[in-house]
């Protein structure tokens, strides 16, 4: 296999970002790679512009305030001769680059689904008809207006896209977005608030039926055309929630299993670049089962870099055409820590509630952070070599 040494005349990547922490790693990954990197964003403040890695910003239009305004500033960039790719970081990033391929494919090489395929992982349910067709588990899910409560067992109710826009919903604007993250759990037998919650979200959101879990787990992948070229996964120990969330403490494993139900699903999807499944482990049938697709990149995304999985990278050699020369290998049983995301953790004990997961004792969970901490000194954002982003970070936290 040949070897490919980059240097800085061989192009600059896009990374546009919120306060995103795969942008961060992003930007290091491929500085240290040699890739001229582009951060993009509406605050001049985000962690990832103060990286030593970062070699220019430029401020773009909030994509919640207009999309339009969002995917033409980037076109704008994708038309500068260095410019070879975009990094899909946010929700909105995958959506603009797929709906608008035509607009970026004159000028840069985008691995993303197609709008049709990436339509059936943003919608939740066309998602689990989609796993039922490939023949893996998936929780039962129908939209709220379908859902009768069950006395047996507990419910969950949530958006049932991943991203609200015109191409999901005919009653938004080209312009207008909206990302839901609102989650309610139902107790057995308990019945919601159907109008209120059309309200919260925006539209119809869907009800799944409450797995009991034995362990979370994540699953990530880089396709190219219905082929697997790289994979990983971890173990999440703490989410930003007790009750769920991204993972904030997670280890790096390999399962087997888990790799086929996986592969399973993105193959019959005909997968194109990069997705992210959390699963959960079903501790009464012990079997994995998706909780959603994300077709970005992941908050988790610097302990799978830490891990040796630099999908930065490997996004970059697939948008250049060397998919052939990615080394997916990674380290197993590598545990690493989002500080931020533990201190979200510790909060959630003391403010969240949930009528599904029991609440742990705060001081026993303080202390299991601490220990963790001592115990696997791997931090997401706290890097010696490239301090400025954690210090950015932790004064947008306590500002």
């Amino acid at each position: 296999m040949s070897i490919y040494t980059p240097t800085r005349e061989c192009g600059a990547v896009v990374v546009p970002t919120g306060h995103d922490p795969a942008s961060f790693t992003t930007v290091r990954s491929l500085g240290r790679q040699g890739v001229t990197t582009i951060v993009g964003s509406e605050h001049r403040t985000v962690p990832a512009a103060a990286s030593r890695y970062c070699d220019e910003f430029v401020d773009l239009p909030s994509p919640y305030e207009d999309l339009v305004a969002y995917k033409d500033a980037l076109v704008d960039l994708a038309k500068r001769p260095e410019v070879r790719t975009i990094v899909p970081i946010r929700p909105h990033d995958t959506y603009v680059l797929s709906r608008y391929a035509e607009e970026f494919a004159p000028y840069v090489s985008l691995p993303v689904p197609d709008p049709a395929t990436l339509e059936r992982v943003h919608d939740r349910v066309q998602l689990a008809a989609a796993a039922t067709d490939a023949g893996v588990p998936f929780p039962e899910t129908c939209t709220l207006d379908e859902f009768e409560p069950d006395p047996d067992r507990g419910s969950i109710v949530k958006s049932r896209f991943n991203l609200l826009a015109d191409g999901y919903l005919p009653e938004y604007e080209p312009g207008e977005s909206a990302v839901v993250k609102t989650v309610q759990h139902l107790a057995p037998g308990e019945s919601p608030d159907r109008d209120a919650l059309t309200a919260e979200m925006g539209h119809v959101p869907i009800v799944q039926s409450f797995v009991p879990t034995a362990e979370k787990l994540m699953f990530a992948a880089l396709y190219d055309h219905g082929r697997a070229v790289a994979t990983f996964q971890h173990r999440q120990i703490r989410g930003n929630s007790y009750t769920g969330g991204g993972g904030v403490y997670r280890q790096s494993m390999f399962l087997p299993d888990l790799e086929r139900v996986a592969r399973r699903l993105l193959d019959h999807l005909e997968w194109h670049g990069l997705a992210c499944i959390e699963y959960i482990r079903d501790a009464e049938t012990g079997e994995y089962k998706p909780i959603e697709i994300n077709p970005r990149m992941w908050q988790s995304l610097p302990s799978t870099v830490q891990a040796g999985a630099d999908f930065p990278f490997y996004y970059w050699q697939q948008a250049t055409g060397r998919a052939d020369e990615i080394d997916a290998g990674y380290e197993l049983g590598l545990g690493s820590h989002q500080l931020y995301g533990e201190l979200d953790h510790l909060l959630s004990v003391l403010r969240d509630d949930s009528p599904l997961v029991d609440r742990p004792v705060f001081s026993e969970r303080a202390r299991e952070v601490l220990a963790s901490c001592l115990a696997e000194p791997k931090f997401d954002y706290l890097k010696l070599d490239d301090p400025r982003p954690f210090l950015r970070g932790l004064r947008q936290v306590f500002g």
